[in-house]
Order: structure tokens, then C-alpha cells, then sequence
């Protein structure tokens, strides 16, 4: 059964979220770069790529299912933060956003009744659990660390493993 019109639209808006997740990342992991805390940019720099990944997941679902994958304008993310914790909030704020949207597109899919949809979103849902785990624990770790230098690079430190 191909993928309706309407679900194929849903995808391709959320294909394009996906990619903003993945550059939204970049660019803090730039801004972390810039304020010399390489360890939450190697963070970032790992979750473009996760987003990325995730982007071209949905995008091989809809053209498997028989649909069109239009491509969109996406918009050009924040570059600034006004301090390490604020960009941590930021995250978390936008994996918030990111499971609402998947969560909506799930629900798009059983007013459908597309099970094949249901079933491939699934996986995203539990993977927005462990981001916002994630995200969660990190905002929270730099806002109890406060304006204390040697705490933030110990935490900023912890994160030059991951990936590895």
C-alpha cells in the first residue's frame, strides 16, 4: 500500500524538521567552539549527525512507501546563547518540540489508519524518550553548575567521549 498524500505531506514536513534539528545542532556546536568548551561541541556536532540520520530515515520511508519527497526551505537556526546553560535549555526545549511533532505525526498516521506508519514512527517515539532523558540531564548538570568555571569545563570535559 502506498503512502497517501497526506501522510506523504506530514513526512515531508517533518523531514525538513529533522534537518533543522541537524542544523540547529551545527550551529551550536559552533557556538561552543567559540567559547572554547570543546566538549559540548563534539556533543553537538554528534547530534547533527544523529538528526541528519534521522532525516534520511523518514526520507528512504516515503519514497519505499511509493511517495514524493519534496524538499523544503529550512530556516536559519539561532548562533548565539547567552551562556553555556541557556544552550543546554534550548536543547531541551527543542526535543520537546520534536516529540510533540512526532507524537502529532502518530497521530496522523492512526486517524489513517496506516499501520505500516505507525509501526516505522514507533522507533522515533522511543528514541524522543532517550533525548529528552538526555537533554534533561544535561540542561539540568549546567544550570546546578551555575557561573563556576571549573565545574562547567568538568562537564563540558565529560562530553569529549561521546562517539567514541
Amino acid at each position: 500500500m502506498n503512502l497517501s498524500k497526506a501522510m506523504q505531506d506530514a513526512f515531508n514536513e517533518q523531514i525538513k524538521n529533522e534537518f533543522y534539528s541537524a542544523y540547529l545542532y551545527l550551529a551550536m556546536s559552533a557556538y561552543f567552539e567559540s567559547i572554547n568548551m570543546p566538549g559540548s561541541a563534539k556533543w553537538m556536532r554528534a547530534q547533527f549527525a544523529e538528526e541528519q540520520m534521522h532525516a534520511l530515515k523518514m526520507l528512504d520511508y516515503v519514497v519505499d512507501r511509493g511517495g514524493r519527497v519534496t524538499l523544503q526551505e529550512i530556516a536559519q537556526p539561532q548562533a548565539k546563547w547567552k551562556s553555556p546553560a541557556a544552550a543546554w535549555d534550548n536543547v531541551l526545549e527543542h526535543e520537546q518540540k520534536v516529540t510533540t511533532l512526532i507524537h502529532k505525526l502518530y497521530a496522523q498516521a492512526v486517524k489513517a489508519e496506516d499501520y505500516a506508519s505507525q509501526t516505522f514512527l514507533a522507533w522515533f517515539i522511543g528514541e524522543q524518550v532517550e533525548e529528552e532523558k538526555n537533554a534533561t540531564l544535561m540542561a539540568e548538570r549546567f544550570k546546578q553548575a551555575g557561573d563556576h568555571v571549573s565545574t562547567l569545563l568538568l562537564f563540558d570535559g565529560h562530553f569529549t567521549k561521546r562517539g567514541e
